[in-house]
């Protein structure tokens, strides 16, 4: 088996930030410029494209053999982009089967998704990393130019208005393969062969795409900007104002000093001593606030010519956790729809009558958002199967930590928020019924609480907002705790095993979980921390230390991550530390569950946290759905006595049911 490592530089008018390479590789203007090759040891060889140089016919063939491993970093970058040499069909792309990407491999390890980042995080001599000229020179040669004088209005940098500067370029593809061959040789290889099956589903599951309502996805945006004119010459005609937006011109016409954020301005509102035009300004505020079309902007950036939209998932894009990452339209973070009449809501929006949506559903805005969801159809003929883990996280953490009064909610297909109040208050809760208003206080704990959360984090989640006051607060959380033995009693001991694995570098330490049925293992090499989950996959923190807070007195576990888009020192204790460690395992349930489901079902079209959205012909619909409930709540080899249950639905557009 040969090993072929492969860098390449591109032109594209559209902006790749702002898409997809899918679509930006579609785009008649998209060419290759030059591509970075080398079979296994050998040296790089670059084929200048743009100027002529012919391609091998030994390269072209690679890329579809079986007996070629193709490396790249970012490969789905390399492979879409070079299916253009192999497809006329732009929405044709080469099998993933046999490509490897070094840059999931280095996020699985924890470290940095950029490929200068991750040199010098593993400590690659200067001359080894990555050419710090690589962004003036992507900008000069691989995006649109400004026209002026002084470049005589061209649009476009070629090769010929600074053949220095391309001699250069050619250098910094050649570094980039050098680079990227001696981090994927410093890495390894992907250990985890359930892992690399994944990656490639993942990565057939962005070639496939969803296809998207253009036509709602357009009028959406166009009454969007009409309400926004609309609301916005009103709020002139009311206030005088040059520029009502402007918090400091509102602040003056109101006479009040601070904040106007949300949560003033609803006290505001809500204390009555407004006058009529002082309360609709601010109702307007209020309305515009809510006023987001960047999502049905991002379909319409994103959609290819076959209104599909490409691209939407990062595989590993949690680094702690192994979850997928949104991508482009970020279908994690998409709002709820709670219209009851979602199909007359949507007509009136393919009909582009804004007056008919604020009659019927009053607030625009908030349909435009509820609707969002249902942008992404099903194709003629066919519709979509959609199933979820029912309560996943509340499940696995009751598994590992063999919480038994929370296995036997699940067991019996009891309300687990009710439950968890009834524990908490020691009487019987029911929704809808006896002590159903308890109900709430249970949810709250139950999403709160779980990972070590105290007052701040019920706080957080809204807890005063819901009708609970300080002083319920802390009771709640000596509550849930006491009632929760056993998950509290793992967060320390996670936090026990993990400090002695990085002490006692090279020794398992290990923590037996679910009475026993099996182990969760933490240890550390000179450069990682790895903690294995009960399904066999590892996850990895970076260069961990104990480091003494002379605060506090105490040892912090921390190790070199990403935290708020920069990479530094990050501080965990055991309760993070299980809720990696719960994400991760109920991660790994979702691959399991669609690994299973592509077996017969290959067009699973999305995956949103435990959901999986597959489309399918009209006629096999319910088979697939019994199909899918039935791949997510069967047992798991590796997870005995891990009670799962799959629901699901049937439905033309994605909703949430």
């Amino acid at each position: 088996m040969r090993n072929l490592s492969i860098d390449i530089e591109t032109y594209s008018a559209v902006d790749l930030t702002r898409s997809t390479v899918y679509r930006y590789s579609e785009d008649p203007s998209f060419e290759i410029l030059l591509i970075g090759y080398a079979f296994d040891d050998d040296p790089v060889t670059v084929i200048d494209v743009r100027s002529g140089d012919p391609i091998p016919e030994e390269f072209i063939e690679a890329l579809t053999s079986p007996a070629v491993n193709k490396f790249a970093y970012n490969a789905n970058f390399e492979r879409v982009c070079l299916s253009r040499l192999i497809y006329e069909d732009t929405s044709k792309f080469i099998s993933p089967a046999g490509w490897y990407c070094t840059m999931v491999q280095a996020m699985t390890l924890g470290l940095p998704r950029s490929l200068a980042d991750v040199g010098k995080a593993i400590g690659l001599p200067e001359d080894k990393q990555k050419m710090k000229e690589g962004k003036q020179l992507i900008q000069y040669f691989c995006k649109p130019c400004n026209p002026t004088k002084s470049n005589g209005g061209r649009t476009r940098n070629l090769p010929k208005h600074d053949p220095v500067k391309w001699a250069t370029f050619i250098e910094y593809n050649r570094q980039d393969v050098e680079v990227e061959r001696t981090i994927r040789k410093y890495l390894g290889t992907q250990e985890n062969a359930m892992e690399q099956c994944a990656y490639w589903l993942d990565q057939r599951i962005n070639d496939h795409g969803v296809l998207c309502d253009s036509k709602l996805v357009r009028k959406a945006i166009e009454i969007s900007r009409e309400h926004t004119a609309a609301l916005t010459e009103e709020a002139v005609s009311l206030s005088g104002l040059n520029n009502p937006n402007s918090v400091a011109q509102l602040k003056e016409w109101l006479g009040v000093e601070g904040s106007l954020n949300k949560k003033t301005v609803k006290e505001m509102r809500d204390s009555g001593k407004l006058g009529q035009k002082q309360d609709r300004l601010l109702a307007i505020r209020q309305e515009m606030g809510k006023t987001s079309i960047s999502k049905y902007e991002a379909m319409e950036r994103g959609m290819c010519r076959d209104n599909r939209v490409r691209g939407l998932f990062q595989f590993y894009g949690a680094n702690r956790t192994g979850r997928w990452a949104g991508r482009q339209v970020q279908v994690q973070n998409l709002p709820q729809n709670k219209i009851p009449d979602l199909d007359t809501a949507r007509s009136i929006v393919l009909e582009g009558n804004r007056d008919e949506l604020q009659c019927l559903f009053g607030n625009v805005p908030d349909t435009l958002s509820q609707l969002i969801r249902t942008a992404f159809i099903a194709g003629n003929g066919k519709v979509f199967a959609v199933a979820d883990f029912s309560a996943i996280e509340a499940r696995v953490v009751a598994w590992l930590s063999g919480e038994q009064w929370r296995m036997d909610v699940f067991r019996e297909g009891k309300d687990i928020y009710c439950a968890s109040a009834s524990q908490m208050f020691r009487v019987p809760v029911e929704k809808h019924g006896v002590n159903g208003h308890l109900r709430q206080k249970g949810k709250i704990a139950e999403l709160a609480l779980g990972y070590g959360g105290s007052v701040g984090a019920l706080k957080q989640m809204g807890a005063l907002e819901m009708g609970l006051t300080e002083d319920e607060l802390q009771p709640i959380v000596d509550a849930w705790r006491s009632t929760n033995p056993h998950v509290t009693q793992m967060w320390w001991d996670v936090d026990r095993i993990v400090r002695d694995a990085i002490r006692d570098r090279g020794v398992v330490k290990a923590l037996c979980v679910a009475n026993g049925a099996c182990t969760i293992t933490a240890y550390r090499s000179p450069k990682t921390l790895f903690i294995q989950l009960p399904s066999g996959r590892k996850i990895r923190y970076w260069a961990p230390e104990l480091t003494y807070d002379p605060v506090t007195g105490r040892e912090n576990i921390t190790y070199a991550g990403m935290e708020v888009g920069k990479w530094g020192r990050v501080e965990t204790y055991g309760p993070k530390l299980v809720e990696n460690i719960v994400q991760a395992t109920a991660r790994d349930c979702l691959r399991d569950a669609m690994l299973n489901v592509d077996f017969r079902y290959s067009d699973i079209v999305m995956h949103v946290h435990d959901e999986m959205i597959v489309e399918v012909p009209e006629a096999e619909a319910e088979t697939a759905l019994a199909y899918m409930e039935e791949c997510m709540s069967k047992p798991i080899v590796w997870a005995p006595g891990l009670l799962l249950r799959g629901d699901g639905y049937i439905t033309s557009y994605y909703r949430k049911d």
